[in-house]
């Protein structure tokens, strides 16, 4: 298998955040999506941000910006294919996803990812469960994945479950810690 390419997720609409994109929120001397970026970049070969909206307001990150091909905001499987569709143009065979408000991601994210895929396709799990935005995809199954979009199915893990999708076990539930409120931004300040 080539190396993947990545693709984070921030596609969402960050209501309990009051609007807005949380990655670009500072945490610490850096934007959270710079932290994201720090752990993701040297495990894949390229990376790209998935993202609705106007891509101007992520210029200075220098990365594609690829918005939803449903509309609708229709949670992450929609941005999980906007990434396998760029991927397909990059002539990459699979891409790890990852949350762009969680910037403590483990460093080994993908070589476990790797190590665990079952039918090209793993999500990582946690003490707490599994953490279906930080993903193995293959982009041979793409169009299954539009199809079922386009039939209703939002549930990341409804459509892996129905692969066989493999589970890369992490021990810390920090590493996966997201930013979804204010207060989770203090909390995160504070794990630095």
């Amino acid at each position: 298998m080539k190396q993947p390419v990545g693709v984070i997720l921030a596609g969402g609409q960050a209501t309990r955040m009051g609007g807005g994109d949380k990655g670009m929120l500072q945490l610490d001397d850096r934007s959270i999506l710079d932290h994201v970026l720090a752990r993701l970049e040297p495990q894949v070969a390229a990376v790209a941000l998935n993202a609705n909206g106007d891509p101007a307001r992520f210029a200075d990150l220098n990365l594609p910006i690829i918005p939803d091909s449903i509309a609708g905001f229709a949670g992450p499987l929609s941005g999980v294919l906007a990434g396998l569709d760029w991927a397909a143009e990059q002539d990459a065979t699979h891409i790890v996803t990852a949350a762009a408000d969680s910037p403590f991601l483990p460093c080994d994210l993908v070589p476990q990812l790797l190590l665990n895929e079952s039918n090209g396709l793993c999500l990582a799990a946690s003490p707490s469960g599994r953490q279906p935005t930080f993903g193995l995809w293959p982009v041979a199954l793409r169009n299954d994945l539009r199809a079922s979009l386009n039939d209703g199915l939002r549930k990341v893990v409804q459509w892996t479950s129905k692969h066989g999708a493999g589970t890369a076990e992490f021990p810390d539930d920090a590493a996966f810690f997201n930013i979804n409120t204010p207060d989770d931004l203090a909390t995160a300040k504070a794990m630095l």
